[in-house]
């Protein structure tokens, strides 16, 4: 018995989407791969940053100068110094990030006049007493993660991919990420951080998007909130430049006490 032409048609066409139909796995990945690409090939990059911690109405500024070296091949490096108050200057924190394996994470503390090596088990603690971990403060490579597309969402006037990240690394402090991605930018504009019990654990928002390079957007405000109490930490960049001669000697141990 022969099909009719429209029988066929139908036919052919539900075969031709399902073979080219991805899934929202598959398109978690796709988003966040072009999110990478495009924020590729800066080299280096310095950042004269503010911390301000903020408990209720309380307030406590810290400074800090911060390094990144971009690497092509096994993750970039960042180090970060701080220059005030008093009390804390000197203090110096090194990561090496990794694709395939567990970042590498060292502080220094001049009041010890010691660095100590952040273990892979305890990446979840607080970051010099902020909202921000030490596993929030590695750089982002997409290997880490796995992925699902939950939606597109309008927040502020601006459309967004939303996507979910699910941490391959066992001792993740997080069971996954719910990602806003402005689809124009391919920037982050919000995340959620979700604790190993599945509950909403911190958010992170940013705003003051600025284009540097006429390629790389970067936020001025980056504002952390922790969902179980009053605090929040706030990153605001104060000055940003790129290509600024960096090498990898830059980023070794030794220079933590420097």
């Amino acid at each position: 018995m022969k099909l009719s032409k429209t029988l066929a048609f139908l036919l052919f066409s539900t075969i031709s989407l399902n073979t080219f139909a991805i899934t929202p796995e598959e398109k978690g990945l796709e988003i966040m791969t072009e999110l990478k690409e495009r924020d590729s090939g800066w080299n280096d990059m310095y950042s004269d940053t503010t911390m301000v911690l903020k408990l209720g109405d309380r307030e406590t500024e810290r400074n800090m100068e911060i390094k990144t070296l971009e690497v092509v091949e096994g993750g970039d490096k960042s180090l970060i110094k701080f220059l005030t108050p008093k009390d804390i200057k000197g203090t110096g924190f090194l990561t090496y990030s990794h694709v395939f394996e567990p970042d590498e994470q060292w502080i220094y503390l001049p009041a010890l006049k010691r660095t100590k090596r952040i273990s892979s088990q305890n990446k979840s603690g607080p970051f010099m007493g902020s909202e921000f971990s030490y596993e929030d403060m590695s750089v982002f490579e997409v290997e880490k993660f796995d992925y699902k597309y939950l939606k597109d969402e309008t927040i502020e006037g601006i459309e967004t991919f939303v996507v979910e990240q699910y941490p391959k690394d066992e001792y993740s402090g997080y069971s996954k990420r719910v990602t806003w991605i402005d689809k124009e930018r391919y920037v982050v504009l919000k995340t959620e951080f979700y604790d190993v019990k599945n509950s909403l654990l911190k958010t992170l928002t940013v705003s003051d998007l600025n284009l540097y390079e006429d390629k790389f957007w970067r936020a001025g405000k980056s504002e952390m909130k922790n969902n179980n109490n009053n605090k929040s930490t706030i990153l605001l960049m104060n000055k940003i430049s790129f290509n600024n001669g960096y090498s990898e000697n830059d980023f070794n141990k030794r220079n933590l006490s420097r």
